[in-house]
C-alpha cells in the first residue's frame, strides 16, 4: 500500500443523505446524544464501546427479546464472552415480520422455471413446515439436516426448522456421500430432508441413490422426507407434500441468545470438517448490522448471492428476509448456458445488490464480458465480491464493463463467524484493490508473528474483541479444546483468522489470501484431510498429499501426489479409479488436474504433511526458502517429489 490506488467510485450526495447508515448515525445522535465526524470515528467507538455499540443495534433493528438480558456482554475474555445473557428471542420471527407488497422470495432455476412467494406465502409455507416437522417429533435442541439445492423448500425447512428451536444444517446434493456423512455423522441429526436429483450445467444428475446411502449411515434419523414434485415418496420415506399438508399457527420458541441456529463446517488440514455452532442472538444482530448499515439492504431492494447451501453465503442470502428485502435464490450453473447467466437474471429481476465471487468476476474479465452492453441494470445499485480476494484489475472490469454507478463491495470474513468483518460502506470511496472498511463492531487488526499490531504491512488477520457471531462452540468439543485450538492457540485471547492482511490507517485493507491450506475450488472448500480421508479407501495407495497452487486472482492446478504399494504403478486404469472415487465421494470440482507417483510422501519431524511449502514450490519459491530440511523426517521424499515435478 505504498502507491495510492485509483478512486473508482464516490457516493453521490444523495446516497450520503439517504442510506441507511446515515439514518443511523441520525438516530445516535438523536437517541444517544452521539456525535461522528467519520466512518473512522464512528468505526473506533464501535469497537471500544462494545456494550454500547450492540445495545444501540439491538434498540435500533426492534430485535424482539422476550426475555429481558441481564446485560449485554458478561466479559470480554476470549474464548468465553457471552453476549446478552438471560435473554430469549428467535430468528425465524425477526426473518418472517415482514408485512410488504413487494416478494418475499424469488427463485429461478437453470432450466427456466421460477417460483415467487409473498411474505403472507412464505409464512404459510413455513407454518405447514414446521406442524409436520412436529408431527415428525423434531423439537427444540433436535438436529434437521437437508442434502438440498438453493430451492425454496431448503428456505422453508431452515426457517421452520429455526423457529421450532431446533438446529439446521445443510451439503448441496453435489457433494459426495463420504463429505456429506462426515459432516452429518458428528452431530446426529434427527431428521433427513434430500432429493433425489438435480441439474446442473444443463445436465441432470441422479442422486437416490447416493441419498440412501446418507440416510443408511446416520443411524440418529428418526425421519426422511424427498422433496419431490411427487405426492408420493418410496418406502422409508415421507413426502415434501405430506410434510406440508396440515397448517397451524405459526409460533416461534423463545430460545436463549447462543442457543444453536445453524451448524455450518470448516475444513482444516486435519480432522473431520470443524461443526461450527452459530447461535440466534448472534447471527441476528451481526446480520442486521452487515446487511442494512454496511450493505444498505431495506424493504423493497432485491438481495441475490450467488451460492449453495453449503456455503455460508447462502446462510447470509437468506437473511435478507431480517432487513426486509426480496431474497433471490438461484439453483444451477452460473456458466449455463453462458457466463452471462447470472447477469442476465440480474436484469430480468431487478437485482439491487448483486453477490458473487471473486473468481467468477475474474472468469468474467478472462472470457471478454461486456455485460453493460445487453443489459440496462437499472435497478443495480452494489455489486459483492467474496471467496477470495478480488484484485485491482477485477475492480476495474467491474466499473468498465458491469455499471460505472455502484458500490462495489469486497469483503472478507468467513464460514466461522458467518459473516465479513471488512465490509463495504456507502459512505466511503472505492478504491481498486481495496476493501472499503473494517466492520462496525469488530476489532479486526493485523498481526506479526510475535502478536504486535501492524499497520500498512501484511500480517496475520486478528480480532482482539469479541463479536457476538462468534461460535457459539463446536459440536462434540464439550471443553472447547478444539475450539481453542482452532482460533486462540497462537496468539492467546485473539482470534487468529488464517488470513492474510494489510491495513492502513483509515481503516482500508487488503486481503492477500489464506494463511493456512484449506483447498477452495469453484467456491467450494474442502480440507485436505477430507481427500486423504478418500483416499485411505484406496488399496494401492499407501499415502498421499493434495495441494492447490490457485492464489487470489487466478484458479490455478490441483495436484495430487501419491505414494504406491510396491506391488502397483500409476498407469491408466488407476488414475481413472482415483479421479473417478474423488469425483463421487467429494465433488466433481474437486477432481485433480495432475496426478503423480512419487516414492514417499514428504513429512515434518511431527508428521505435518508439507502442504504449504509445496504449494510454494508449485508457484515458483526455490524449495530451499520453501522448506527447512532440517525438520523434515526424511529429505529424500521433497528431493524425489520435486524431481518428479522436473520431470
Amino acid at each position: 500500500m505504498t502507491t495510492t490506488p485509483q478512486t473508482l467510485w464516490e457516493p453521490s450526495d444523495e446516497l450520503r443523505r439517504d442510506c441507511l447508515l446515515t439514518d443511523y448515525l441520525y438516530w445516535l445522535h438523536t437517541e444517544r446524544r452521539l456525535e461522528f465526524g467519520d466512518y473512522q470515528a464512528l468505526w473506533k467507538w464501535s469497537v471500544e464501546r462494545l456494550e454500547d455499540f450492540w445495545q444501540s443495534v439491538a434498540d435500533y433493528f426492534e430485535v424482539a427479546f422476550h426475555n429481558s438480558p441481564e446485560c449485554v456482554l458478561s466479559s470480554r475474555k476470549m474464548p468465553g464472552a457471552r453476549f446478552f445473557p438471560g435473554s430469549t428471542l428467535n430468528y425465524a420471527e425477526h426473518a418472517l415480520r415482514g408485512a410488504h407488497d413487494h416478494p418475499a422470495v424469488i427463485y429461478r432455476a437453470e432450466d427456466g422455471s421460477r417460483t415467487e412467494l409473498s411474505w403472507e406465502a412464505l409464512r404459510d409455507r413455513v407454518a405447514r413446515a414446521r406442524a409436520g416437522m412436529l408431527r415428525l417429533g423434531v423439537g427444540r435442541g433436535d438436529r434437521v439436516v437437508a442434502f438440498l439445492p438453493n430451492n425454496t423448500e431448503a428456505l422453508i425447512a431452515m426457517l421452520a426448522t429455526a423457529s421450532l428451536g431446533a438446529a439446521w444444517s445443510s451439503c448441496p446434493p453435489e457433494f459426495g456421500t463420504e463429505a456429506v456423512l462426515d459432516r452429518f455423522r458428528q452431530i446426529q441429526p434427527k431428521l433427513l430432508l434430500g432429493v433425489g436429483g438435480y441439474r446442473y450445467g444443463g445436465r441432470s444428475f441422479d442422486r437416490l441413490e447416493a441419498l440412501e446411502t446418507i440416510a443408511a449411515g446416520l443411524p440418529s434419523l428418526e425421519a426422511r422426507v424427498l422433496v419431490t414434485e411427487d405426492s408420493e415418496a418410496p418406502g422409508g420415506w415421507s413426502s415434501w407434500a405430506e410434510l406440508t399438508t396440515a397448517f397451524e399457527p405459526l409460533v416461534f420458541e423463545p430460545v436463549p441468545f447462543d442457543h444453536p441456529l445453524w451448524i455450518l463446517y470448516s475444513s482444516g488440514t486435519t480432522g473431520l470438517p470443524k461443526a461450527i455452532i452459530h447461535g440466534h442472538g448472534g447471527i441476528t444482530l451481526e446480520h442486521f448490522k452487515a446487511l442494512a448499515l454496511h450493505g444498505d439492504l431495506r424493504p423493497g431492494d432485491r438481495f441475490f448471492w450467488f451460492s449453495t447451501t453449503g456455503w455460508m453465503m447462502w446462510n447470509y442470502l437468506v437473511s435478507g428476509l431480517l432487513v426486509g428485502s426480496t431474497v433471490v435464490l438461484y439453483d444451477g450453473s452460473p456458466g449455463h448456458p453462458d457466463l452471462e447467466a447470472l447477469y442476465r437474471l440480474a436484469d430480468e429481476e431487478g437485482v439491487t445488490f448483486f453477490g458473487v465471487s471473486a473468481p467468477y468476476l475474474m472468469a468474467c474479465r478472462k472470457g471478454g464480458l461486456s455485460p453493460h452492453r445487453k443489459f440496462s441494470f437499472s435497478e443495480l445499485r452494489s455489486v459483492g465480491s467474496t471467496g477470495a480476494p478480488l484484485p485491482a484489475e477485477g475492480f476495474r472490469w467491474v466499473y468498465e464493463h458491469v455499471k460505472k454507478d455502484l458500490l462495489l463491495a469486497s469483503v472478507s470474513g468467513g464460514t466461522d463467524v458467518c459473516s465479513a468483518f471488512v465490509l463495504g460502506c456507502p459512505l466511503l470511496p472505492v478504491r481498486e484493490g481495496e476493501l472499503q472498511c473494517l466492520g462496525l463492531g469488530a476489532r479486526v487488526e493485523a498481526y506479526s508473528e510475535s502478536g504486535h499490531p501492524l499497520v500498512d504491512e501484511t500480517g496475520e488477520l486478528v480480532i482482539t474483541e469479541p463479536m457476538p457471531s462468534m461460535p457459539v462452540g463446536l459440536w462434540n468439543d464439550p471443553q472447547g479444546a478444539r475450539y481453542r485450538a482452532s482460533y486462540f492457540e497462537d496468539f492467546p485471547g485473539v482470534w487468529r483468522h488464517g488470513d492474510w492482511i494489510s491495513i492502513d490507517h483509515e481503516g482500508r485493507s487488503v486481503i492477500y489470501g489464506r494463511s493456512d491450506s484449506t483447498l477452495n475450488r469453484g467456491g467450494v472448500r474442502m480440507g485436505t484431510s477430507e481427500f486423504y480421508t478418500v483416499l485411505e479407501g484406496i488399496p494401492e495407495i499407501v499415502d498421499s498429499i493434495i495441494v492447490d497452487t490457485g492464489t487470489f486472482d487466478e484458479p490455478g492446478k490441483l495436484w495430487l501426489f501419491v505414494q504406491l504399494d510396491a506391488d502397483n504403478t500409476l498407469g491408466e486404469e488407476l488414475t481413472s479409479t482415483l479421479r473417478a472415487t474423488l469425483r463421487s465421494q467429494l465433488s466433481p470440482r474437486h477432481v485433480p488436474d495432475e496426478i503423480r507417483a512419487v516414492p514417499a510422501i514428504p513429512t515434518t519431524l511431527s508428521g505435518k504433511k508439507l502442504e504449504v511449502p509445496i504449494k510454494k514450490i508449485l508457484n515458483g519459491t526455490p524449495v530451499e526458502e520453501a522448506a527447512n530440511r532440517e525438520t523434515l523426517q526424511d529429505p529424500n521424499a521433497l528431493d524425489a517429489l520435486v524431481a518428479e515435478l522436473r520431470r
